[in-house]
């Protein structure tokens, strides 16, 4: 069992920044990929960024390229999102998740997330 927990979330005007930061406990063995996702109130689910398990490997959502992070501190087993120049569209409750998939398609699809955090809020107003 692995357990995920995001903190980090808040509230931030416009153009302003977070970082998400997702800990991980328990046995990572066979844990290929992190992702982070995102939903909206009545939106479905989307992917916005994962990361390999050695973190040399990372893919983005196209509309978060260039403004998110995501970096891994295995010391520490912890995955962060930097979010910076957020938007007001990129409100929703943030999920990271762990799984034994391939990195292809990481973004894309939430397939082989096995372990999921609690979420955390990301609120973007001014």
């Amino acid at each position: 069992q692995l357990q995920l927990v995001e903190s980090g979330g808040g509230l931030v005007q416009p153009g302003g920044s977070l970082r998400l930061s997702c800990a991980t406990s328990g046995d990572t063995s066979g844990v290929n990929v992190i992702g982070w996702f995102r939903q909206a109130p009545g939106k479905e689910r989307e992917g916005v960024s994962c990361i390999s398990s050695g973190g040399g490997t990372t893919n983005y959502a196209d509309s978060v390229k260039d403004r998110f992070t995501i970096t891994r501190d295995n010391a520490k087993n912890t995955v962060y999102l930097q979010m910076d120049s957020l938007k007001p569209e990129d409100p929703a409750i943030y999920y990271c998740a762990a799984g034994p998939r391939r990195f292809r398609g990481c973004v894309s699809s939430d397939g082989g997330y096995v372990y999921w955090g609690q979420g955390n809020q990301v609120t973007v107003s001014s």
